[in-house]
């Protein structure tokens, strides 16, 4: 466990770090892998379905807000829908326009959401989407995760009926339009799994702000149990040949990408739980305060390590052993001739005092004459 909060909280460094570089990053692989599943269901514009378009694309979403990634995505898949029928591109538009409407009123910031729900669909895991948007969003997620489903659920069918339309008589405009609205409206599978969906959001949401110990595990647990009796009931219900078993191992690995979730944004320790009480002059306040698990981060120790080979260690060792004897010399150099000055200075001062002073020479010479003077 210790090793893996020092993984979470190095991981959080990292992203701290380099969030310039992973933002970017991030948005031009979401943008390419919508763009490769609309081309992959709908790529009836030959044009369009290649791989440097939407390469190109993922590139210029990659600088732009997330938003614009909705709305290339959009006009990917109504240029491809045109394509097979303009019947169908003018219904399926109005409906983007009503989801658009509804989106940007209400939750304007799950742009991932809306992206992320058809992309985990196709993945067969949808079913993590409404339990991760109860635990970290609002009940307004419920509009951002129903245009996903209605999004996956409207290509899904132009692509299952795209032979129905080609054979449909290109002068019977209003049976094309009854088709289509009837397919869209009867699709019993996409309003089954909204219902779902929304009640599982709504129902984890209320769960993890409960004031109870391990509030996000009940939470994940209720809510996944929740999600597949509604689906089960619909499907019995409405007969929308849901798989049971997609559903049972789709909720399953769902659970374990909620936990990881968890791990990672609401970590805490509930043995360790304090409950504080105290007053100000209008309230009184019963406050409980549950503490994070976190840990420091070890530093890490940076060890230089040569990588010489045993020649070069050689000849660095024999250079030093030069220089080493070269300084030695010179330093023999200098004591010697320091010692030859001082012998000369030495022999200089005994020069100097056995010298006879010429100002004594004058005395005697003179004491002399006056002696010889007084004898006479």
């Amino acid at each position: 466990m210790t090793q893996l909060l020092v993984l979470r909280e190095q991981l959080k460094k990292l992203c701290g770090k380099y969030e310039v570089y992973l933002i970017p990053i991030g948005k031009f692989l979401t943008a390419l892998i919508t763009f490769l599943i609309i081309n992959g269901n709908v790529g009836y514009m030959e044009k369009l379905a290649k791989f440097p378009i939407a390469l190109i694309l993922a590139l210029l979403c990659s600088f732009l807000p997330l938003n614009f990634i909705i709305i290339c995505g959009a006009g990917l898949s109504l240029l491809h829908v045109y394509e097979l029928s303009m019947e169908c591109a003018i219904i399926v538009g109005i409906i983007y326009l009503l989801m658009f409407l509804l989106y940007f009123r209400f939750s304007p910031k799950d742009t991932f959401v809306v992206l992320l729900t058809p992309i985990c669909s196709v993945l067969q895991i949808p079913y993590a989407i409404p339990m991760a948007m109860g635990l970290v969003g609002t009940p307004a997620s419920v509009v951002s995760v129903a245009c996903g489903v209605i999004v996956y659920h409207i290509l899904k069918y132009i692509k299952v009926s795209a032979n129905a339309l080609t054979a449909l008589d290109a002068e019977d405009i209003a049976s094309k339009f009854k088709y289509l609205i009837d397919g869209i409206l009867g699709n019993k599978e996409m309003f089954v799994m909204i219902v779902a969906f929304a009640i599982t959001i709504i129902l984890v949401y209320v769960i993890r702000r409960m004031n109870i110990d391990y509030a996000w595990t009940i939470a994940i647990i209720v809510g996944g149990l929740a999600d597949i009796l509604i689906l089960l009931i619909g499907d019995l219900m409405y007969t929308t040949n849901i798989s049971i078993l997609g559903v049972i191992l789709g909720s399953i690995v769902a659970f374990g990408i909620v936990k990881v979730l968890q791990f990672f944004v609401f970590n805490v320790d509930y043995a360790r739980t304090e409950r504080v009480q105290f007053e100000d002059d209008e309230y009184y306040y019963y406050v409980k305060a549950v503490p994070k698990v976190t840990i420091s981060t070890p530093e890490i120790k940076v060890k230089k390590i040569s990588g010489k080979t045993v020649e070069e260690k050689g000849a660095t060792e024999r250079s030093r052993e030069r220089v080493t004897r070269t300084a030695q010399g010179r330093s023999t150099v200098a004591g010697t001739s320091v010692g030859t000055r001082n012998a000369q200075r030495a022999t200089t001062t005994e020069r100097s005092a056995t010298r006879p002073n010429v100002g004594d020479s004058q005395t005697t010479r003179t004491r002399r004459t006056y002696s010889s003077e007084e004898r006479k």
